[in-house]
C-alpha cells in the first residue's frame, strides 16, 4: 500500500510502499538499476556519474517524453548499504555550493517477508516544499515507489 505524509515542521514530503521482496533485492534495484526507476515513466533517466559512498557524486538527468531535460547533480551525504542513501543538490560533485532545492532520503527496512520502502524530500523552506507538492511530488514519487517494487518483485 502507498501512502504519503507531510511533516510541516521539517518541510518534509514522504511516500512509503510495501515491497514483496527481501531488502537485499530492493537494495540491488535501488543501486544497480537507478536508470530504470528514478523518474516516473514515460520519463527516462540518464546516469552521468554516480559514486555510491558518502561524499560521492550523484549526477543524473531526467528526460521527458517531449524532450524536456532536468539535470539533477549533487552529492551523497550518506550511503548505508542495504538500508539508506541520502543526497542533496546543495553542492556539485566538487563540493561547490549551488542553489539547493532539497535533500532526498531513500530508506528500506525489513517488514515481514518483504521490505518497507520510504522516500522523503526535505526542503529548506515551506515555499520550496509547496512548490514540490505542486510539481506532483505525491503522484510522481508514488509512481517511482511502484516502479521499484515491480523491478524488485520480478528480480531473481
Amino acid at each position: 500500500m502507498c501512502e504519503s505524509k507531510t511533516l510541516d515542521d521539517v518541510y518534509e514530503l514522504s511516500v512509503t510502499h510495501y515491497i514483496d521482496a527481501p531488502p537485499d533485492k530492493v537494495w540491488r534495484v535501488l543501486t544497480e538499476r537507478l536508470q530504470d526507476w528514478w523518474c516516473p515513466k514515460p520519463w527516462r533517466t540518464v546516469v552521468n556519474a554516480i559514486d555510491w559512498r558518502a561524499g560521492g557524486v550523484f549526477d543524473t538527468k531526467m528526460i521527458g517524453p517531449e524532450g524536456q531535460e532536468f539535470d539533477n547533480a549533487g552529492v551523497f551525504l550518506e550511503v548505508t548499504p542495504g538500508k539508506r542513501f541520502v543526497f542533496t543538490d546543495a553542492f556539485d560533485g566538487q563540493w561547490n555550493p549551488k542553489p539547493a532545492f532539497m535533500i532526498g532520503l531513500f530508506e528500506i527496512a525489513p517488514e515481514g517477508v518483504g521490505t518497507r520502502y520510504t522516500a522523503s524530500a526535505r526542503h529548506w523552506k515551506q515555499e520550496e516544499m509547496e512548490k514540490h507538492k505542486e510539481m506532483g511530488f505525491t503522484d510522481g514519487w508514488m509512481a517511482v515507489a511502484c516502479q521499484v517494487a515491480e523491478l524488485a518483485e520480478a528480480a531473481d
